[in-house]
């Protein structure tokens, strides 16, 4: 079901100026989007931030943002929904004046064995994974400013196969797919398109439904011998959205830790 057309929340009245950076994150109500969020705002970027449905949490965002002294804006769109995503840029543009960055970090999980897993399940995991990023993907390559980045997120499970996650490995394998080509579509208008891939991340997405003999299980994988964190994470996506890492395109980074 798709969600109503996206609504405005929670914003300051001072305009940007043309020269201000301007990110769209979807997903930047929690999690990994969360911290990208507050890192792309320490940065410089107007933000906004996209949510699917909880705006208390989509507005506690922007309020981190706006108490430091930054800009953001909360805009509530299912990114399955092409109208609502159109929204959801059309307001960054009414509002900063443009799209530089956009981070697509809205995703849905679900783990079962393949012989198991509900169909109805899958469907709804490829539709917010495959669709959501395609549907962002095109809005995307129709409105980033040339010299801009766009970063989408698959996961590090798609090389480690790990039983259990067929349905969201194959969605996320859909998306470095479309992202790799995304980035060789982009020629000549000087932006990247990169994929980042995390591994094992303390978010409630990861954390949900696992006991904890399973997550310490999954921290001592990596050489590093934790969980990621949101925080790690968004450092990366800070550095492929900063001039600093402007090199770097057409890749997908497995930020896990040294996973094999």
């Amino acid at each position: 079901m798709s969600l109503p057309n996206p609504t405005e929340s929670h914003t300051t009245s001072t305009r940007q100026t043309d020269q201000t950076r301007v990110a769209i994150v979807t997903g930047g109500s929690r999690g990994i989007g969360r911290e990208a969020v507050s890192r792309l705002a320490a940065d410089g970027f107007a933000v906004v931030v996209g949510f699917a449905g909880n705006r208390e949490l989509a507005d506690a965002a922007v309020k981190a943002v706006t108490s430091a002294g930054g800009e953001a804006v909360a805009v509530q769109a299912d990114v399955a929904d092409e109208q609502a995503v159109a929204e959801l840029f059309a307001t960054a543009e009414s509002r900063y004046g443009g799209v530089d960055v956009v981070v697509h970090a809205a995703g849905r999980a679900a783990t079962a064995p393949i012989a198991e897993l509900d169909l109805a399940v899958l469907d709804a995991v490829h539709r917010t994974n495959i669709r959501g990023t395609f549907v962002v993907a095109q809005q995307a390559a129709r409105k980033v400013r040339d010299g801009g980045a766009i970063v989408t997120f698959s996961t590090s499970v798609v090389g480690l196969a790990f039983p259990g996650y067929g349905a969201y490995s194959a969605s996320k394998g859909a998306v470095e797919a479309l992202t790799l080509i995304l980035a060789r579509e982009m020629r000549g208008r000087d932006i990247t398109v990169n994929a980042v891939a995390p591994g094992p991340t303390a978010t409630d997405l990861f954390l949900e439904g696992k006991d904890e003999e399973t997550i310490a299980r999954l921290a001592a994988q990596p050489p590093l011998e934790r969980l990621g964190t949101p925080a790690d994470i968004a450092e990366v996506v800070a550095f492929l959205a900063s001039p600093a890492g402007h090199w770097v395109n057409g890749q997908v980074i497995r930020a896990n830790g040294g996973i094999i």
